[in-house]
């Protein structure tokens, strides 16, 4: 049974001396905080700014201090931030990928100065990352498919993958292929179009799902888009064609825009990750980490370089039926801000 550590560990006092006025007096200074870094790719979904809020609260209560930038999609930026946050004498850090390839570079200099790294979400590849923590996202594209079949068991399907860029969006698509598979060679399900949406933007999302319209002309069964932003612009593209709510459409992340549309009806299901275990989980593991202690596993990843240890949370299916037990039961939005009530 793993056990994840909840203390901090001892922080060393250091007393400094200072001149006061004309006499030389010496007087004790506070703890010197252990400081992480959190390296984010993106602030734009809400989903990043509440890992972020939460991962700071944790940091802070075990005695440390966050330091957090983001990249705004920009590997190379976010290569120069955590040279930044190395050199600010950061003693552990935790990275969401903006390239899970290019990023292996930022690895290679964190271990150069023997800092731990922290894979966050995204599994950073061929690099010699310490500890993966993230959901099971080949389980999250099961769980996409798996819900569109249950509703629409024959058809078309369009597919709508995130940024090329992102190793979970393979994952993702891997899952997805793995329970649609079955259906497309008995011949019930066709695939008449799949694509990636570069930085898992909506207007990628819409164009994609404009070509696969034209495609099946219109007659389409599913869509399997694998997050919320993705999501909205296929719906976008399916409200300019008046086949909102007649088309099932797929998402990930649960957030508050796509609850509000999964009670309208023009979305069907979403996918919610529980942040506030995991953004204390990565939290947790930085801090003791920074104090030299090891962390382990429950399973590995192969990153390409590595079996790397991994901890994976269970993401949970949620649609209108599953909200009030799952998303607002959690806390994750009030019936208020979804229903407006």
């Amino acid at each position: 049974m793993l056990r994840f550590p909840l203390g901090a560990g001892l922080i060393a006092l250091s007393l400094v001396t200072a001149a006061c006025g004309g006499g030389g007096t010496s007087r004790p200074m506070g703890p010197e905080k252990i400081k992480v870094g959190l390296l984010l790719d993106t602030l734009v979904e809400e989903r990043w700014q509440r890992d972020r809020d939460l991962f700071v609260e944790r940091v802070k209560e075990l005695g440390g201090e966050a330091i957090v930038k983001a990249a705004n999609r920009d590997a190379a930026l976010q290569e120069q931030q955590a040279r930044e946050l190395l050199n600010q004498g950061v003693k552990a850090l935790v990275i969401v990928a903006s390239d899970t390839e290019k990023a292996a570079a930022i690895v290679a200099a964190a271990n150069e100065k023997k800092v731990p790294v922290i894979s966050y979400d995204r599994l950073v590849r061929d690099s010699d990352v310490a500890l993966y923590v993230s959901f099971d996202n080949v389980k999250v594209g099961r769980m996409q498919a798996e819900y569109l079949l249950n509703q629409a068991p024959k058809g078309n399907y369009l597919l709508i993958g995130g940024s090329q860029t992102d190793n979970n969006a393979k994952l993702l698509r891997q899952g997805q292929m793995e329970m649609l598979k079955p259906a497309i060679a008995a011949g019930s399900v066709k695939i008449v179009g799949e694509g990636w949406a570069d930085n898992w933007s909506e207007e990628a999302a819409k164009a994609l799902t404009e070509e696969g319209l034209k495609k099946a002309r219109n007659n389409l069964a599913a869509i399997v888009a694998s997050n919320d932003r993705t999501a909205l612009g296929a719906i976008d593209a399916l409200t300019e064609n008046n086949l909102a709510g007649k088309v099932f459409v797929s998402g990930q992340d649960a957030e508050l825009a796509a609850m509000k549309r999964i009670v309208a009806g023009t979305q069907s299901m979403t996918v919610y990750k529980p942040l506030r275990p995991l953004a204390r989980m990565a939290a947790g593991a930085a801090m003791n980490m920074a104090q030299g202690q090891t962390e382990e596993g429950v399973v590995t990843v192969n990153n390409g370089k590595k079996d790397v240890p991994a901890r994976l949370l269970e993401p949970i299916s949620v649609d209108k039926e599953t909200m009030d037990r799952t998303v607002l039961a959690d806390g994750y939005h009030t019936r208020n801000e979804v229903y407006g009530q």
